[in-house]
């Protein structure tokens, strides 16, 4: 597909991984990527983009600064862009707000807001009736230690406004609670986000047990468009990250029904326009508690799981929506087979030596895709889902049948560490 002179899509935060998969179904010079100067030199992008045909630009810009997205407009006025979409989780009120000045589709900037930020998020949810857990905001670990007495059980301590489980750890004792505390602050996402100190907003909050779940979901001018349910599967211990997924969910018809209808109302009591979200719950005693909701779409294999699972285009679907055209016809009623993504820890602390058995998992029944760290990068004992080193999906026609395949596949690559004391960037796509 090619067009000689196409309107731009603005895509905020810059993914290899997404300009790869875009340039499959959009014409050469239609994407531009907006993202914090000292990232995309962290992540090399210029240099890992250069022989892109679908790439028209890469634009440097701090666009987490106050009224950075106003600023922007005004340097490029004339880029007539024909959608804004938000690819980093950072980058989703910058996108709304800039979707709102070109006059193309977007969230909304107050929902957008809400989005970035878990506090305002339970505020909102908590006044239109959602299940929330107990919340507050804290400025140190007296108050973290008070709330924790004071509710005679477990709690988890995370920041209002950071991404894939950085900074969040469960708490059971009181004594647990200085140390958390400083751990917790430490929050250095490396060539994720720019160099320059970013605000940390704290918050201590009941911990919920029970099954994790995530809904996927599309939605146009308010209304769902598309949705579905995804199982979470954690791994032990006190850093609540995501080890695995399994789509869609492997739970009762009425259970799923409820998941979806409960992001609705998330998304109505937020006001959303247009966007995708993935919004996470858990499941207790058979009543969902909502945990948080992001503005895009998900990461971790996530939306390769929808794709592999569900007869229906859905990123070609959410592409085409916030470049303002028409929608295809409705999904299928259900999707007709399942998928899993699976991941692993390093074995030790310290810098990877090599990466053996890739090929080997590609072949392993089922497997969609494999990734691993590349040799020289350095490894942490488990913080946030930027340390996991492994990730495979693959698809079956049973719930066991998928988990299986991507385990094996996971199971199958060595990953040898050689130890090391310095710290390690998260995990680039």
């Amino acid at each position: 597909m090619t067009d000689d002179n196409p309107r731009p899509v603005v895509l905020i935060g810059y993914s290899g991984a997404v300009l790869a998969y875009l340039s499959t179904f959009l014409p050469g010079g239609s994407l531009i990527f907006v993202d914090e100067p000292d990232v995309l030199r962290k992540r090399q992008a210029h240099t890992a983009s250069a022989d892109s045909v679908t790439l028209r630009e890469l634009i440097g810009y701090e666009y987490l600064r106050d009224g950075a997205a106003d600023c922007f407009f005004h340097r490029y006025r004339d880029l007539d862009p024909a959608g804004v979409v938000p690819i980093a989780e950072y980058g989703v009120p910058f996108a709304a707000r800039l979707a709102e000045r070109y006059g193309v589709v977007g969230a909304g900037y107050g929902a957008a807001l809400a989005l970035r930020d878990k506090r305002l998020q339970r505020a909102i949810t908590a006044a239109a009736g959602i299940p929330n857990p107990r919340s507050m905001p804290v400025t140190g670990p007296e108050q973290v230690r008070e709330f924790l007495t004071g509710l005679g059980g477990p709690v988890v301590l995370k920041p209002a406004n950071r991404q894939a489980a950085v900074g969040t750890k469960i708490l059971r004792e009181p004594g647990e609670v200085a140390a958390a505390w400083t751990e917790c602050l430490d929050q250095d996402e490396g060539v994720m986000l720019p160099d320059r100190p970013l605000p940390v907003r704290m918050l201590v909050e009941q911990y919920i047990s029970g099954q994790e779940f995530s809904v996927e979901l599309l939605v146009h001018r308010g209304r769902r468009v598309f949705g579905a349910v995804t199982g979470k599967y954690l791994f032990p211990g006190p850093r609540p990250v995501e080890q695995g997924h399994l789509h869609p969910a492997d739970i009762e018809p009425e259970l799923s029904g409820r998941l979806l209808a409960d992001t609705d109302r998330v998304l109505d009591a937020l006001g959303m326009d247009c966007g995708f979200v993935h919004c996470e719950w858990m499941v207790h005693d058979g009543v969902p508690y909502f945990i948080e909701c992001a503005g895009r779409m998900a990461g971790d294999g996530i939306i390769e799981l929808v794709d592999m699972t569900w007869d229906y285009d859905v990123v070609g679907e959410y592409f085409r929506m916030m470049q303002g055209e028409p929608l295809g016809g409705p999904p299928p009623p259900a999707a007709d087979r399942y998928a899993a993504a699976w991941t692993s820890l390093p074995p030790g602390v310290g810098e990877i030596e090599s990466v053996d058995g890739l090929a080997a998992a590609r072949e392993a029944p089922g497997v969609k895709s494999v990734f691993a760290l590349e040799p020289g990068r350095r490894t942490h004992p488990l913080r946030s889902s930027g340390d996991r080193v492994t990730l495979a999906t693959a698809a079956g026609a049973t719930p066991a049948e998928a988990l299986a395949n991507a385990q094996r596949a996971v199971g199958l690559i060595e990953v040898k560490v050689r130890p090391a004391g310095a710290d390690a960037p998260p995990v680039p796509d």
